[in-house]
């Protein structure tokens, strides 16, 4: 009796399995997609969070080598602190805002003030809450 089914039975998979299937699949999916965008907003924050800590740092480097502070974020390239300017991982572009203070005076000696602090050019907010041109 059994072997009788199993002939006039056709294999494959009937439309309710292809749906349960389906629909396990696109919950599977509405889970991952979130957490996946999620991770990629921090990988970028951590990378824009590095750049600036460098931007910074070899600004500040600059500044007291050559007792003058560089006019543009282009003469730490020429002045081989950098091979090149890095992309601003919020905007894809190297258009950092940089902040120019003509009062900063890092050393004695220091004689042209120039770029003090570098931020991001984009607008919008960071996964803390504040926009990302105030980090």
């Amino acid at each position: 009796m059994a072997n009788r089914r199993k002939t006039g039975r056709s294999a494959g998979f009937t439309l309710l399995e292809m749906m349960i299937v389906i629909v396990i699949m696109g919950i599977l999916m509405a889970i991952a997609l979130p957490i996946y965008n999620q991770s990629l907003v921090h990988s970028r924050e951590a990378v824009l969070r590095q750049d600036l800590f460098t931007l910074r740092s070899l600004i500040s480097q600059y500044t007291l080598d050559k007792q003058k502070a560089p006019q543009s974020l282009d003469d730490l390239v020429q002045g081989g602190y950098l091979k090149t300017l890095p992309k601003d991982p919020m905007t894809n572009e190297a258009n950092w805002e940089v902040v120019q203070e003509d009062d900063t005076i890092m050393t004695p000696d220091q004689q042209d003030p120039g770029i003090s602090d570098v931020h991001s050019a984009s607008n919008a907010m960071g996964s803390d809450g504040t926009a990302y041109s105030s980090w």
